[in-house]
């Protein structure tokens, strides 16, 4: 019997003496150099005799009495090299031997789907050693080349009406999440999980609570998406060398996916807690800080990074990417934040007055925008949105006179219209995780915007000629 080169030939003892002798031949070169500690601060160690051998994010093995400690090259100077150690707490001393290892690289496979990982790309989870891929790939990888790109897809269906009418997705799209904490930021996240469309769904949990880490695997991900799946996880508790790693890791399992043709779904959850963690290992690097505390390091590595996600070029799939960021102080304008919001195809803004209503998910209609909707709508449901948009600003303006008793029915038609109206989209709008997913968001917005028209029955003709136009504006299995 032939079998593809890296295919699992028995999931017994074979199969696990066949990983360790694949993991040997790439964990175990010939010839090393190494170096010694000679200086111990909280933040970092000083190496003496690697200056000439490392470079700047490589990687280096620690010698430890209690095992191999790894960490990451962060500052070369003629007198030594600094180190980070990926652990929290490493058992390190003066004089312990230091080992060139070289860029960091790991071996995603096709086994990997339905395995939760950690940063460093070993498992997290309770099953046997992951099988090494055929391919060894550097977490620093370059983006596709722009030219070479191809180009972005059709729309994909998240089930998330909101998202689905105002903000929808196209194959390809990198969306921001934009909410401050507590928010329902998480949950939503949750919800976007269950988008269809897609081969391999990537999961990366970044600084986030350790309770959080399973619940989101057993309720966002479950039973009939964890075969396509794979989780990277590194929680708050971990150094910021694995926070920040963990993000890397995950998009190089997705390109992995992507290159073998495959559309995949990444969701990360925080982009600002990655950038928490750069900034942590370059203030101890020495970069000085620029904005509000930031080290202007992460503005670059930012773009460079979220590039890697998107179309990949001919032949191979694509990476659609929700990307969380915690808005720190409920501040839209903060350096990452801001800096993000560039980056990105579009943005949702989850708002805490809105949660505070009780409406979920917590979505700023008029705050969100998808930079490819348009190739995701028809002309029709273009020209409806447009028009409930201005329905919905109209009547958030006037929120304020309405409460104080200025509001008249009959003075203002188009405003008598967005009071009737809108408060029927909202509840269109709302939507619970639990809650099953719509088939046609566009079909249950025109069913509620008719039995709006229907109860308006003394209303003059005029005031129900949008309702007829948002019902022409879903063809039959369109959303």
């Amino acid at each position: 019997m032939t079998t593809e080169p890296g295919a699992v030939l028995d999931a017994g003892p074979l199969g696990r003496l066949r990983r360790a002798a694949l993991q040997l031949a790439h964990d175990a070169p010939l010839l090393r150099c190494g170096g010694r500690i000679t200086e111990i601060s909280p933040a970092v160690c000083r190496v003496r005799g690697l200056s000439r051998f490392a470079s700047l994010g490589d990687c280096v093995e620690i010698e430890a009495e209690t095992g191999m400690h790894i960490g990451q090259v962060v500052h070369i100077g003629p007198d030594g090299i600094m180190v980070k150690p990926f652990d929290a707490e490493p058992d390190i001393r003066i004089g312990m031997p230091v080992w060139h290892r070289g860029p960091f690289r790991i071996r995603p496979h096709e086994s990997w789907k339905g395995r939760v990982i950690n940063a460093l790309g070993e498992p997290a989870d309770d099953g046997e050693a992951l099988l090494p891929g055929p391919r060894a790939l550097g977490v620093e990888r370059q983006p596709p080349q722009a030219l070479r790109r191809n180009p972005i897809g059709g729309a994909v269906r998240t089930g998330v009406r909101a998202v689905d009418i105002f903000t929808p997705v196209c194959a390809g799209q990198r969306m921001g999440i934009f909410a401050g904490s507590g928010v329902g930021k998480s949950t939503f996240l949750a919800m976007l999980a269950g988008a269809e469309g897609f081969d391999t769904v990537v999961f990366a949990l970044i600084g986030e609570r350790g309770r959080e880490v399973r619940e989101f695997i057993e309720e966002a991900i479950g039973e009939r998406q964890r075969a396509r799946s794979i989780g990277i996880v590194a929680t708050g508790d971990e150094s910021p060398m694995m926070r920040r790693l963990a993000l890397k890791t995950a998009i190089t399992v997705a390109e992995y996916f992507r290159d073998r043709g495959e559309n995949v779904l990444l969701i990360a959850d925080s982009i600002t807690r990655y950038a928490h963690a750069c900034r942590d290992i370059l203030l101890a690097a020495g970069e000085a800080p620029v904005a509000r505390g930031y080290p202007p390091g992460i503005f670059s590595d930012l773009p460079r990074l979220l590039e890697r996600t998107g179309p990949g070029e001919a032949g191979a799939g694509s990476i659609t990417a929700f990307l969380s960021v915690l808005v720190d102080g409920d501040d839209h304008n903060d350096p990452v934040a801001d800096s993000i919001r560039g980056i990105l195809d579009g943005h949702i803004v989850l708002d805490r007055e809105i949660a505070e209503q009780g409406r979920y998910p917590a979505i700023n209609i008029l705050a969100s925008v998808s930079r490819l909707a348009r190739r995701a709508w028809t002309k029709e449901q273009e020209n409806l949105v447009l028009m409930l948009r201005a329905l919905i600003a109209r009547f958030e303006d006037t929120r304020d006179l309405r409460l104080l008793g200025g509001y008249r029915p009959g003075m203002d038609e188009e405003l008598d219209r967005a009071v009737e109206w809108v408060p029927r989209i909202y509840e269109v709008l709302k939507q619970s995780p639990g809650e099953e997913e719509s088939r046609d968001a566009f079909t249950v917005l025109a069913e509620a915007l008719r039995a709006a028209g229907a109860d308006g029955g003394g209303r003059r003709e005029e005031n129900r000629e949008p309702t007829q136009q948002g019902a022409a504006a879903v063809p039959a299995g369109q959303s």
